[in-house]
């Protein structure tokens, strides 16, 4: 433990040691004494003998506290501190929420940003970002390890699904584009959103893996500059895993041409998995997969920690403040 402003305790003893100084010098006689004969007959009597050995017991516990709260209030306001080191420690992972805001998902939009909402609340130290698409797409925020950011702008997204007041320009942006739901052009959109510097980064050229949580039905609606399948390749090109959530999770049939049949293969191509919404499995599945992904945590530079620890001297000092109130409080009696 150290003392942050250690200069106060010699300051408060020079203190202590000018005023008791200033006092004995400013001692007078008392006016109100008078000389008595024969005195030794009441101060040698057993009771008088014994009242003046309980006052002086009390003097010296009153001068005793009196010392202890001056010394322990110096130390408090000298500011003991405990000084630790520590490295801060950020993992290696980056995931990017990706979510279609199109017509057909805005009767599922709000259940998807609960599931994102739990995804964030699983991790610990990953970089997470959002970006939401329809005929373009926008970042709502960028990657980031600031969960409480992060919580909020989740929840401003809630809100604006769900269509409160105030939250109508949510999604100004989205729809500036030839078509609507342009599921390939969203995804190629939200791969944009990781560095562009590679897999490693440029301090320590540990790979970072990269996950993006792709919510969508499927349903195109429109002519995309990429298909899903382009648009799957490369995230898989640039070593990005892609995880799929259907909110609708309704084929016709079993062919290959089904919406959720090919979200499913183009989610899978990549490493990634697919998911129905409402699968009890969605979160902790996605989150244990990316986890998986962990090859190093980053470490930061080394942080002097100064925590305050005035419970001890500001415990004494109020130990001793009630001892000297009650030793004056008897010495008055």
């Amino acid at each position: 433990m150290e003392l942050m402003f250690w200069w106060l305790l010699p300051a408060a003893a020079l203190a202590a040691g000018a005023a008791a100084w200033t006092a004995r010098r400013r001692r007078t006689p008392d006016a109100r004494r008078r000389p008595a004969a024969h005195t030794e007959r009441l101060t040698m009597l057993p009771e008088y003998q014994a009242a003046l050995r309980r006052h002086r017991r009390w003097l010296a516990v009153a001068a005793a506290a009196a010392a202890s709260l001056l010394v322990s209030a110096a130390v408090a306001a000298a500011r003991p501190v405990d000084i630790t080191t520590t490295v801060p420690e950020q993992r290696n992972r980056d995931i990017m929420l990706c979510l279609d805001v199109s017509g057909s998902m805005s009767s599922a939009d709000a259940a998807v940003v609960d599931v994102f909402a739990g995804l964030a609340r699983e991790f610990d130290g990953e970089r997470i970002g959002l970006t939401i698409f329809d005929s373009t797409g926008i970042q709502v925020f960028p990657l980031t390890d600031d969960y409480a950011y992060a919580q909020e702008q989740l929840a401003l997204a809630r809100d604006a699904f769900e269509g409160r007041p105030g939250t109508s320009g949510f999604l100004d942006g989205t729809w500036s584009g030839r078509g609507s739901s342009l599921i390939g052009d969203g995804l190629a959109t939200c791969l944009s959103g990781f560095p562009r510097t590679g897999a490693g980064t440029a301090e320590t050229g540990t790979p970072r893996s990269r996950s993006v949580v792709l919510a969508t039905d499927n349903y195109v609606s429109g002519r995309p500059v990429m298909t899903l399948g382009q648009a799957a390749a490369l995230a898989k090109d640039r070593a990005v895993r892609v995880y799929a959530l259907n909110p609708g999770d309704l084929d016709y049939g079993s062919g290959e041409d089904q919406p959720g049949a090919q979200l499913r293969a183009a989610a899978e191509t990549t490493g990634g998995a697919y998911y129905p919404l409402d699968s009890a499995e969605a979160v902790p599945g996605i989150a244990a997969a990316v986890e998986k992904t962990e090859t190093a945590a980053l470490k930061g530079a080394p942080q002097a920690v100064a925590a305050d620890q005035p419970a001890l001297p500001l415990g004494v000092a109020a130990v001793s403040g009630l001892v000297l109130c009650a030793a004056l409080w008897r010495l008055r009696l």
